[in-house]
């Protein structure tokens, strides 16, 4: 019996952690084989044990077709896949996953502060419970512990701490939705979610905010928590992850999650995508820009790639439109439209902004920008 738990946790602990990258467009068959072996070191597709029909199923799904959908790197979808596990508290499971994590360069104390998420979610008893299992792990690879303390906030700087990371993430705040509540507790749950859940859990150290909301969307997406799908849908937006990222994370938690939850995940991160864009919060601005004449077309060859990359892949930004001066190209004017200004911050962050902008420095001679209003907001451009 015990070689049989350990042939499935072997099988499901390698389901969700090879990248797309590694075998993108790949054979399923063949990247089934591949990605397993990078994770384990061990075979796919052996055609041994009690079930070989569904071992045979259940890998080339999950090795070969889950693997090779969405851009997620290793560590990512290790992550992923051990926060999924240790909210089902499919334990025997967990473990064949935390050891993987580790294999593909998931730092214990990046693996640790993945389960202590789980608690704001899923409740401490269960927390600790994964807890042990990854602890396990740890003692059996010779890791010390207690790991190395994460957490940065004191008794006197816990609720600041919180309250700036919840407003970057929600900036409306959550108080209406606890207002009423009989004795006027709304009031002590919202300093919980302040104090505790943003104050003392997001701000630790080794797993970023952008991880840590991405994390908790695929907590929300196995408990099929409506509600909190849609606020974190905006969380994740908020501190750069992208729609596309958030559907693939939902994607790797299919196999263990199972249909029905992972698409009630992704049709709320349609409906949200889908959400047309208020054109009273759009930042709008005109771009004025000399460039070397003599180094035009190595510039255009980087601003048109910046530009075609910035409308394909961030939601947040409306319009690019770019144009030259027909007697004089070498003077450039871009309207810029965003959704927002959060969204124009995301833009800056991004890496195609940050080549387009190293790789222009020395040929820009000047630079104006000019933050416009428009006569006629929301007017569509055909």
């Amino acid at each position: 019996m015990k070689k049989v738990i350990g042939i499935i946790a072997l099988v499901l602990a390698g389901s969700l952690s090879a990248t797309a990258q590694t075998t993108d467009n790949m054979d399923r068959t063949e990247a089934c084989k591949q990605n397993y072996h990078i994770l384990f070191g061990g075979e796919a597709l052996t055609g041994q044990g009690t079930d070989p029909e569904m071992m045979d199923i259940l890998q080339k799904f999950i090795f070969g077709e889950v693997f090779q959908t969405g851009k997620l790197t290793l560590k990512q979808r290790e992550m992923i896949t051990c926060i999924t596990l240790a909210t089902m508290q499919t334990l025997p499971q967990l473990k064949a996953h935390a050891e993987a994590a580790l294999n593909v360069g998931v730092a214990p104390e990046e693996l640790r502060e993945v389960v202590y998420l789980t608690a704001s979610f899923i409740g401490f008893p269960k927390m600790l419970n994964a807890m042990t299992v990854v602890n396990e792990v740890f003692k059996e690879r010779g890791i010390s512990l207690p790991l190395e303390k994460q957490g940065v906030v004191t008794e006197e700087t816990r609720h600041d701490t919180g309250k700036a990371i919840q407003d970057k993430l929600y900036p409306g705040g959550i108080a209406s939705v606890m207002e009423g509540l009989p004795g006027g507790m709304g009031k002590d749950v919202e300093s919980f979610l302040t104090d505790y859940f943003f104050g003392e859990i997001y701000s630790r150290g080794a797993l970023d905010l952008q991880t840590r909301e991405l994390l908790g969307y695929c907590v929300l997406a196995t408990l099929e928590a409506e509600s909190q799908l849609h606020s974190h849908y905006h969380g994740n937006i908020n501190v750069g992850n992208t729609p596309e990222m958030l559907t693939a994370a939902v994607i790797q938690c299919l196999p263990y999650i199972g249909f029905p939850a992972a698409i009630k995940a992704l049709h709320i991160i349609k409906q949200e995508y889908d959400k047309p864009v208020s054109a009273a919060n759009n930042l709008v601005r005109m771009s004025k820009i000399t460039v070397d004449p003599a180094r035009l077309e190595a510039y255009n060859a980087f601003l048109k790639e910046e530009i075609e990359a910035s409308m394909r892949l961030e939601p947040g930004v409306l319009v690019l439109y770019a144009t030259a001066e027909k007697d004089a190209p070498h003077k450039v004017t871009i309207l810029e439209i965003y959704a927002d200004r959060a969204a124009y911050e995301r833009h800056l962050q991004t890496p195609h902004f940050q080549k387009y902008k190293q790789g222009t420095l020395s040929m820009v001679k000047e630079l104006e920008l000019v933050d416009v209003k428009p006569l006629i907001p929301g007017l569509k451009i055909k």
